[in-house]
C-alpha cells in the first residue's frame, strides 16, 4: 500500500503528463472521432438501412408465421379428413365383414338344403330302381313260371293226352257254346 501512496504522491508533484495534439488529449481525440463516426452515419441514413433491413426482415418472418399458419391449417384439414375417411373405411370393412357373414351362413343353409334335396332324390331314384328291379325280376320269374307251367302242360298234355280225350274236349266246348 506504501508502493501506491508513492506513486500518487509522485503523480501530483509534476510528474510527466499524457501527450496532447492540437491542444486535445487522447481520449478527446476518441471522442471526436467517435462523433464524426455517427454524423457519418446519419448523413449516410445507415440507421434508417438498419430499420429498413429490420423492417424487411420483420415482414418475411410474419410471411413465413402467416405461411406456417396457413401450411398447419390445411395439414390439420387433411388430418380431419383422413380421420374421417379411415373411420368410413372400417365402417364399411364392418359392414362387408357383416354381410359376407351373412351370404356365407345363407350359403351353407342353401347347400344343407341342396344336399338334404339331393339325397332325398336320390334315395327316391334308388328305390325306384330298386322296385323297377323287383318288378323286372318278378315278371321273369312270372314268364319262366309260365314258360316252364306252358312246357309241362305240353308235355303232359302230350303224354296223356289222345285223341279220346281230343273227342270229349270238342264235345264239352260245343255243348258249352
Amino acid at each position: 500500500m506504501a508502493n501506491v501512496l508513492t506513486l500518487l504522491a509522485g503523480a501530483a508533484d509534476g510528474a510527466k503528463t499524457a501527450p496532447s495534439a492540437l491542444f486535445l488529449q487522447d481520449y478527446q481525440w476518441v471522442s471526436l472521432a467517435m462523433l464524426v463516426l455517427i454524423l457519418i452515419f446519419v448523413w449516410k441514413k445507415v440507421p434508417s438501412l438498419i430499420t429498413g433491413g429490420l423492417d424487411k426482415k420483420i415482414a418475411e418472418i410474419k410471411q413465413q408465421l402467416d405461411e406456417a399458419k396457413s401450411l398447419r391449417a390445411e395439414a390439420e384439414a387433411l388430418r380431419d379428413e383422413y380421420a374421417a375417411k379411415i373411420a368410413g373405411a372400417e365402417k364399411d370393412a364392418e359392414a362387408m365383414m357383416e354381410g359376407a357373414t351373412r351370404e356365407a351362413d345363407a350359403i351353407l343353409v342353401k347347400a344343407k338344403e341342396d344336399g338334404a334335396a339331393m339325397v332325398a332324390r336320390r334315395q327316391r331314384m334308388a328305390e325306384d330302381k330298386i322296385a323297377a328291379a323287383e318288378r323286372d325280376a318278378v315278371e321273369e320269374v312270372r314268364s319262366s313260371a309260365v314258360d316252364a307251367a306252358a312246357a309241362a302242360s305240353r308235355k303232359i298234355i302230350a303224354d296223356k293226352h289222345d285223341a279220346d280225350a281230343d273227342r270229349a274236349l270238342a264235345d264239352e266246348v260245343i255243348s258249352a257254346i
